[in-house]
Formats: structure tokens, C-alpha cells, sequence
């Protein structure tokens, strides 16, 4: 599976976001997926999971309420919509895909680039 995240960018706190994820391959509705994001000087760090048909979803304590994950596995891509972002939000993020649920890096066997998300206060 190939990843290819975007829909980064610069904007100011309170504002939303909708980054998205394509995956190559045929086999994308058996992955889980999930974003990670990595703050500059900081480890990567969970974010939020969505099991392989969209039943189950997942999220860190800091963007419950203000972040939302979905899936099309039509168009083989998971988005991450981000709603009332703060300048902590600030990372490049990450997809990713496995075949388990998880919160820990360790989980998933694939990655995508990266997308940077700047929130200006």
C-alpha cells in the first residue's frame, strides 16, 4: 500500500482543515487507518484510527470534538477534517495503514509522506 497525504497548509487558530490521504492498491478497504502528527522537536503521536469499513473510530484526547475521521473506499482515501484547530495542532501529519487498531506507531506497516499544518495564533 502507497500513501500519499495533503491538504496541509497555513492557517490561523479557530479555523478548519481537511486533509486527505490516497492510497494505492486494491486492498484499501482492509486497512485500518489512522493519522499521526509530529510537532517540531517532539516524537510522533497518535492521533485518531478508523476501522477497515468506518465503524469504529478513534481519537486522542486533545481533538475529540474538534477532529473527524472518515473513509471512502471507493475513492481509497481517508480524510482527517479539522475543525477549530489551535496552534498546538501544529505538526506534519501522517497516515498510515495496518491491519490492526492501535494507538502506537508499532501498529502500522505503512506510511505516508507527510503533510505540514501550520496554525498561526
Amino acid at each position: 500500500v502507497q500513501l500519499q497525504a495533503s491538504g496541509g497548509g497555513l492557517v490561523q487558530a479557530g479555523d478548519s482543515l481537511r486533509l486527505s490521504c490516497a492510497a494505492s492498491g486494491r486492498t484499501f478497504s482492509r486497512y485500518v487507518m489512522a493519522w499521526f502528527r509530529q510537532a517540531p522537536g517532539k516524537e510522533r503521536e497518535f492521533v485518531s484510527y478508523i476501522s477497515s469499513i468506518g465503524g469504529s473510530t478513534f481519537y486522542t484526547h486533545s481533538v475529540k470534538g474538534r477532529f473527524t475521521i472518515s473513509r471512502d473506499n471507493a475513492k481509497n482515501t481517508v480524510y482527517l477534517q479539522m475543525n477549530s484547530v489551535e496552534p498546538e495542532d501544529t505538526a506534519v501529519y501522517y497516515c498510515a495503514a495496518g491491519l490492526r487498531v492501535g494507538v502506537s506507531r508499532g501498529t502500522y506497516d505503512y506510511w505516508g509522506q507527510g503533510t505540514l499544518v501550520t496554525v498561526s495564533s
